[in-house]
């Protein structure tokens, strides 16, 4: 039988708690606020290198995206790759296309699908957004293998999330 670590002593008053009882529950314990902590941190480092480019770390991330994938994706893809969602992903390359790093197309075959394409603008930062890359990594506090170790325990995980959450 588990006792209650919050018992009431004889004159009702809840009793203090058995030690370690909720010790789970400190928040130096939380792996959420320790992911979304370094998630906040390194999206802070990347504006420092990506400001003077004109980029937010989400355009950026939908420029090295289409890099990727020689410079022509789909929204669909897009979406898929970067685990966005559509209420999120529409407006960002809108945003985009304005500056004019990638135009929007509709799919001869199917109009309910959407093209996105690097413009000769969005290629020309492809060497300075590497350079913001290698720059942010350097000031990691973590070696290159300790990098690559990191980012496969993350995205196994995610890979494990995401299949919880589609069965849901």
């Amino acid at each position: 039988m588990v006792q209650d670590p919050f018992a009431a002593d004889a004159s009702g008053r809840p009793s203090e708690p058995r030690p370690g009882a909720f010790e789970e529950l400190r928040v130096d314990q939380q792996l959420c606020l320790a992911l979304q902590t370094s998630d906040s941190l390194v999206t802070r480092l990347y504006r420092t290198m990506l400001d003077p480019l004109d980029l937010t770390h989400p355009q950026y991330l939908v420029l090295i995206s289409l890099w990727q994938e020689s410079g022509r994706a789909s929204m669909g893809d897009l979406r898929r790759l970067l685990c966005m969602d559509t209420g999120a992903i529409t407006p960002l390359v809108k945003r985009m296309e304005g500056k004019g790093l990638l135009l929007r197309s509709r799919d001869g075959q199917d109009e309910r699908r959407v093209w996105v394409e690097l413009t000769a603008k969005g290629w020309s930062l492809r060497e300075q957004a590497l350079e913001a890359r290698r720059t942010v990594v350097r000031q990691l506090p973590l070696t290159d293998s300790q990098i690559i170790a990191l980012r496969s325990e993350l995205q196994a995980m995610n890979q494990t999330l995401l299949a919880l959450l589609e069965t849901r």
